[in-house]
């Protein structure tokens, strides 16, 4: 039996919830927080800032605000505050802060018709009126975006890469191939440049 549009939509959310999460797992706190491009970006803070990003979408655009504090969120916060873990954030904190905020928006999913009306008070006039169907399309591709940088971060760290931890969703070769693989973009790049 196919799936409703609403799961449809949910499994996709989900899918992407995990993979960025997954980004974190066999790696120290060390790596989990240095930033690997001058912007900083760094897997504990990609988790940190979808987290936010996703309690005020599901929440507040749809008046059922998340109901714990997230002060990096707030008008006042220094910048880019969501973009990273302090000392005192743990990596459990930030999983389990996102976990929570996941129960709140699937609860906001679960209760809403995908017409729901919502209102983006940060995007400008028009824009702002929404339904729960473009809020979920917006955060599958919030989400994925994220996984994407994530990839590369995590990529960076150890070389790991892929999906999730049975699916790489790579061609199944060795690092010889990968390397000769390397090297043939390498050479085209230069061969390229030179036209």
């Amino acid at each position: 039996m196919p799936m409703e549009f609403k799961d449809e939509l949910r499994h996709y959310l989900r899918r992407a919830r995990e993979a960025l999460v997954w980004k974190l797992d066999g790696l120290s706190e060390y790596d989990i927080r240095r930033p690997l491009v001058p912007t900083g970006t760094n897997l504990l803070g990609l988790v940190k800032h979808t987290a936010g990003t996703e309690a005020g979408y599901f929440g507040d655009v749809f008046d059922r605000p998340f109901p714990e504090p997230l002060p990096w969120t707030e008008e006042d916060a220094e910048t880019n505050a969501d973009m990273w873990a302090t000392a005192d954030e743990s990596r459990a904190d930030i999983v389990d802060l996102y976990r929570r905020v996941w129960a709140h928006s699937d609860a906001t999913i679960e209760e809403l018709p995908l017409d729901a009306p919502g209102r983006v008070p940060w995007w400008p006039g028009e824009r702002s009126r929404v339904t729960l169907q473009l809020i979920l399309v917006h955060m599958i591709a919030e989400t994925n975006r994220h996984c994407g940088h994530a990839d590369l971060v995590r990529e960076l760290i150890d070389g790991a890469a892929g999906i999730n931890s049975q699916n790489s969703n790579l061609p199944d070769v060795d690092a010889t191939w990968w390397q000769a693989y390397y090297d043939r973009l390498e050479s085209t790049a230069r061969e390229a440049s030179q036209r």
